[in-house]
């Protein structure tokens, strides 16, 4: 989950690789550095904690050169300071890696009989050490990079500088993504092109075990048999812009904001505007001819995937099994004969969710992927690519790409039952033209965050808070909480509700706040009943419903925040917005850093 800058060129790269690492905070902000080459040698500097340690670092100690190599870390082995900072130096080699390396202690048990004395309790310091091996056994700087990268069990993406004065990047990857981007006399390379866009937009992706030898005008890659291969030089379309703040205090909270935009924009890309018929691409065959879906995701992801199994069960008669893809790559999951597999994530990257494509690839099942990347590993692994619209996501806590993930897959359950015949054409429309209200609905929504910033200090007081819901509003429960967690650190639970009575009430005391997820609905009645029976127990219940809704509640909570009536499958993608609300102002009272949550990471790309 870290990220990485390499930039070789013919002008200063230190200012640029420290921009670059700023676009990749969002991969980890443990410990942040830099190394180049200023033709004395390598010189480094790194620091602990956020990117804006590392520049107060650069301010009093300044160092600059032509090529160089930066890094923000994800902590996975050693603690997140100082001296488990990357780039990792050793003899004429630095490092930088994102990933895991599984074989790192036999590894450096074989070097340390050889003399290496290792300074750092991380598994990426050992990579540094294997290449100076190598060279010192007479190999070429490629070769000894090579022969080192051959030896690496586990995931990794890793860029190198070899040699006191070489104007080369060296770089690889094996389960981590890696690009690298074609400048105008210079050349770079990095953990995304979100990284590399102030800088480029062209760019290639090293595929699965290739590895590159980059120089300032031109960059060589071999396969994972080391044999030379040509990858395809694209335009990533992303904007430097996206990356910006604007008017808003945390990327968070633009985030939030930005969901009518992303919504219209995701929606608009699957209504074909002739027949004004949901338009699924080359997913439709496999989703006509499935006779079970198996979707999968992790995180936030895999409660879209929750939301939609609701979804396809009711419109398409098409039995869904969800899975944790943490979960799924680790047993042996019976798999349908005539299935096909979904897979949510939005960086394309989550290694987990990757892993699981792979095997149900493996076993012969159609595969595809619900995302935000269209240039992700998934994404060219896949069979089949449903694109969310979104654009960048910089907060760590998912909003914007939540809701367009729900929106695309509202769209797929809504094409799979037209093109297997469960819905005609015109009560397809009709769905669609609830779901074209959406961008008013949320824009409507996001009305309450008054009220939300209001109800924010009851909960930041609270030593719990539950969340419950019912039918398509229970996964709706379950990511409230989640982004209480992830944003405020506070305990937080979500639960169906007809589940309370069979264990978490006991949990339930006088002031306990209980986020009660009610739109009006065919089971509000009996949410009503698990709202009595917390109410007799002095829970603080604070209600999210509509207007018809919250007379049902006048009675029990002052707390009620009243969303625009909704219809079809627009209720679970506009209730999102308040509890998004409700988490963003709690971390705002608290003061914790929304954006960037301790021990949290954007992409995981490491299991």
């Amino acid at each position: 989950m870290c990220g990485i800058v390499g930039i070789v060129s013919d002008r200063p790269v230190s200012a640029r690789l420290v921009e670059g690492l700023i676009r990749l905070e969002y991969r980890g902000y443990d410990s942040a550095g830099i190394a180049v080459v200023n033709g004395q040698g390598i010189v480094r500097r790194r620091a602990p904690g956020k990117i804006v340690n590392l520049q107060s670092e650069l301010n009093s100690a300044p160092i600059d050169g032509t090529c160089g190599i930066a890094h923000t870390r994800w902590a996975t082995h050693g603690r997140p300071n100082k001296e488990n900072a990357h780039p990792h130096q050793f003899g004429s080699v630095a490092i930088v890696h994102n990933g895991i390396i599984e074989n790192f202690k036999p590894l450096r048990e074989e070097l340390a009989k050889c003399g290496h004395v290792f300074a750092t309790q991380t598994d990426s310091e050992v990579i540094a050490h294997l290449i100076q091996y190598h060279l010192d056994k007479g190999l070429s700087e490629e070769a000894a990079f090579l022969a080192a990268v051959e030896r690496l069990e586990g995931a990794y993406a890793v860029a190198a500088l070899v040699g006191d004065s070489n104007q080369t990047l060296f770089a690889a990857r094996h389960g981590s993504p890696l690009v690298v981007g074609f400048g105008d006399g210079e050349m770079f390379i990095g953990s995304d092109a979100f990284a590399l866009a102030p800088f480029t937009k062209r760019v290639l992706y090293l595929e699965e075990g290739d590895s590159a030898v980059v120089k300032i005008n031109d960059v060589c890659v071999r396969d994972k048999a080391g044999a030379l291969v040509t990858r395809e030089v694209m335009t990533a379309n992303i904007s430097a812009v996206m990356a910006d703040k604007g008017n808003y205090r945390h990327f968070m909270e633009k985030e939030i904001h930005e969901q009518p935009e992303a919504l219209a924009r995701t929606l608009a890309a699957y209504v074909d505007s002739d027949t004004n018929l949901p338009m699924l691409g080359d997913a439709a065959p496999f989703l006509k001819s499935a006779d079970r879906l198996v979707a999968i995701a992790c995180g936030t992801a895999f409660l879209s995937a929750s939301v939609a199994k609701y979804w396809f069960e009711a419109l398409c008669g098409l039995h869904v099994e969800t899975d944790i893809a943490s979960e799924f790559r680790y047993r042996t999951p019976a798999l349908p004969d005539h299935g096909a597999a979904l897979f949510i994530s939005q960086s394309g990257e989550t290694a987990d969710t990757l892993a699981a494509m792979r095997y149900c690839k493996r076993a012969g099942m159609d595969t595809i992927g619900v995302l935000n990347a269209p240039e992700s590993s998934i994404a060219r692994e896949t069979s089949a690519v449903l694109r969310t619209l979104a654009g960048p996501e910089i907060g760590v806590a998912s909003t914007k790409a939540f809701t367009a993930q729900l929106a695309v897959l509202a769209m797929c359950a809504l094409g799979t039952a037209h093109i297997r015949g469960r819905l005609s054409e015109d009560e397809v429309k009709a769905h669609i033209s609830a779901l074209n209200a959406l961008p008013k609905l949320v824009q409507q929504a996001l009305q309450t965050k008054d009220q939300c910033e209001a109800i924010a200090p009851t909960l930041a007081r609270a030593k719990q808070i539950f969340f419950i819901g019912r039918g398509v509003y229970y996964p709706l429960a379950l990511e409230g909480a989640l982004k209480l967690k992830e944003v405020t650190y506070l305990p937080a639970e979500g639960y169906a509700a007809g589940e309370l009575k069979h264990g978490p009430i006991a949990l339930i005391e006088e002031g306990t706040p209980v986020v009660v997820i009610a739109p009006t609905d065919v089971l509000m009645e009996k949410t009503i009943s698990n709202v009595e029976e917390m109410a007799a127990r002095g829970a603080n219940v604070i209600a999210i419903t509509d207007a018809a809704g919250a007379e049902h509640f006048t009675d029990r909570t002052e707390n009620i925040i009243i969303l625009p009536d909704m219809t079809g499958l627009t209720g679970p993608i506009v209730t999102a917005i308040p509890l998004q609300l409700l988490a963003y102002y709690t971390a705002l009272t608290l003061g914790t850093n929304m954006d960037q949550p301790r021990n949290l990471a954007k992409s995981v790309t490491v299991e």
